[in-house]
This record gives structure tokens, sequence and C-alpha cells, in this order.
């Protein structure tokens, strides 16, 4: 499991279901943002509770999702 890349953090309100955040774009590694079959740009993210809250309320962290799925094994055509 690689490092994670922390580009944001917010905070849950009390009011709603929501969780409010700021995420740092020139954080972002150039390498973690795709461009889509529709030409747009795309980085996945994952927005987590923190343990603790910070000095600054906030309650939930934000971080870049670098999940890749595993490739495909090619199987032998061989079965009889």
């Amino acid at each position: 499991m690689s490092a994670k890349t922390y580009i944001g953090k917010g905070r849950a309100s009390e009011k709603y279901d929501l969780v409010n955040t700021s995420i740092c774009l020139t954080d972002i590694p150039t390498e973690n943002i795709t461009k889509a079959k529709n030409g747009k740009d795309y980085v996945n993210l994952t927005v987590a509770r923190m343990k603790e809250t910070d000095e600054w309320n906030k309650t939930h962290t934000v971080y870049i999702d670098t999940w890749k799925p595993e490739p495909k094994e090619e199987k032998d055509d061989l079965a009889f």
C-alpha cells in the first residue's frame, strides 16, 4: 500500500447529512489526473472520517484514491 496524498479536510454538518470539504488543486500530482473519453480531467478521491477532530474542528480528510484493478491473467486456449 502506497502512502496517501492528502489534499484537503472538511467538517460534517450538524444540521444536514453532508460533509463540506476544501481541496487544494495544486497538491494533486499530475499522474493522478486521468483524461476520460469525454475529454474531461478527473481525480478519484476518498473522503474519510478522521479518528479525532483536529484543532480547526475538521472531522473528515480527503485523499487521492490510487487503487487500480489487478490486470487480468491471460488463460491458455489449450483447454480440452
